[in-house]
């Protein structure tokens, strides 16, 4: 049905074009090394059967099995379960047999329609892959986690040192090519350009390393016990840290703009060490004498540097008055505790200009980018949690009840909503909003 003639090249197998009177039907036969021939069949312009209905049926009830066992395994919450279950699932799939995980399944579906904030998210980034696996192992599944440490310890390794970890690598770990365009793709409802890579893998963003602590933090609670080898990953992000966590750099939402002292990233920072000293102190590691004191001045200069007074909240960076959804991290990562007036003070400023409705904004600042986006599902999850943490459940629930609406028929959530148009945005399914969805389910269940 598409305006434009599409080619299959097949170098070194040969096709016969057959037409059955409705349908153009393309065979090939291949002789692989054993005897029974592996038979390719192509149809275009058909939504028939599969030509072997028995054969079908058994793949599916096998590939059924596996998953509804795996799902079945899960320890679900009885809010929203069936919701959670799908996009249980969904971060399920997103991980892939080399220990990568995937932002999301798509390439360039826009963050406003006809503009050109397109970007491809089928690659692993390290903030992202730890979210997701944490995620599955609070269900109660940690391989997912284990196959994507290890894919971390192999980045790692072969790097000079772990301060130097990129945002994200390729699915097999390795570095990506330069981001290209696509000039013969129109892109999705006339937005382009259609972009293949990613330019962020150029950027410094230092939040990356606390994720990859918290995570193997779960994965030590669930287990009882803390292996060997994730210690060792939890002193590379500490070491990288105590490195560079004075620097300025892009932040979580990779704005292609001048590097700033953000909140998000200085609290991420936090997190790393903070969370490396309660594994040590857990798990009778030795600890850096050097961390302690390190943690405490990471907290004292976001609290002092990160609050502006005449806003009433905490802020994006040292150096602004404007507002981001992030900077809610700096009470749900327990730097700041939760009663905090500064902290119930800048929930209620980040309502107040980046929620609309339904959904929240990561921002509303001048990034450097033409065009405008929909509002984050995650962004709206975090909001969520600063509600329940803040004793605001009411508005929690009521929030959480627009976040389930968003996922219909499907259950599945794409990365942001325009609470305009009421439609989807951004690239589909994504892991930051299945994983946000499942953290707010498991937090409103827990009463």
């Amino acid at each position: 049905g598409a305006p434009f003639p599409i080619a299959l090249y097949s170098p070194g197998v040969a096709w016969r074009i057959d037409h059955d009177g409705v349908d153009d039907i393309a065979h090939a036969t291949v002789q692989p090394t054993s005897e029974r021939p592996v038979v390719l069949e192509l149809r275009c312009g058909t939504d028939a059967l599969d030509p072997h209905p028995v054969a079908e049926a058994r793949r599916r009830g096998a590939a059924q099995r596996e998953w509804a066992s795996w799902v079945g395994s899960l320890s679900l919450p009885e809010v929203e379960r069936r919701l959670v279950a799908r996009s249980a699932l969904t971060l399920r799939g997103l991980c892939t047999p080399t220990g990568g995980v995937m932002a999301a399944a798509t390439t360039s579906l826009p963050e406003e329609i006809g503009g050109i904030r397109n970007w491809d998210y089928r690659y692993c980034w390290l903030r992202d892959g730890a979210l997701t696996v944490q995620a599955l192992v609070d269900l109660g599944s940690t391989a997912e986690a284990d196959r994507f440490l290890d894919w971390v310890h192999d980045v790692v390794a072969t790097l000079p040192g772990p301060e130097l970890l990129k945002p994200l690598y390729s699915l097999r770990g390795t570095d990506l090519g330069p981001e290209e365009v696509i000039e013969s793709l129109s892109g999705y409802a006339g937005s382009r350009p259609v972009r293949v890579g990613n330019l962020a893998d150029h950027q410094v963003q230092l939040d990356v390393f606390g994720p990859v602590v918290e995570l193997i933090a779960h994965l030590a609670r669930v287990r009882g016990v803390l292996a060997d080898r994730d210690w060792e990953l939890v002193q590379d992000m500490a070491r990288a840290v105590a490195r560079r966590w004075h620097e300025p750099d892009h932040g979580i939402w990779e704005e292609r703009d001048e590097p700033r002292q953000r909140v998000y990233s200085k609290v991420m920072c936090w997190v790393t060490l903070d969370r490396a000293i309660a594994l040590a102190g857990a798990y009778g590691r030795g600890v850096d004498p050097s961390w302690e004191g390190l943690r405490e001045r990471i907290a004292q200069e976001v609290i002092a540097k990160g609050w502006n007074e005449d806003v009433g909240a905490f802020t994006t960076a040292y150096d602004g008055t404007d507002l981001d959804a992030a900077s809610l991290h700096i009470g749900l990562s327990g730097l700041l505790d939760p009663a905090d007036e500064r902290f119930q003070s800048t929930v209620t400023a980040i309502e107040a200009e980046l929620r609309s409705g339904p959904t929240v904004y990561r921002y509303h600042r001048d990034d450097g980018l033409p065009g405008g986006e929909g509002g984050f599902h995650l962004c709206t999850a975090w909001l969520i949690e600063a509600y329940v943490v803040t004793g605001r459940r009411a508005e929690a629930e009521e929030l959480f009840g627009h976040l389930v609406d968003c996922a219909g028929p499907t259950g599945l959530l794409p990365e942001e909503f325009d609470p305009v148009s009421e439609r989807a945005l951004g690239n589909h399914p994504q892991a930051y909003s299945h994983l946000g969805l499942i953290r707010c389910a498991r937090l409103l269940d827990q009463g």
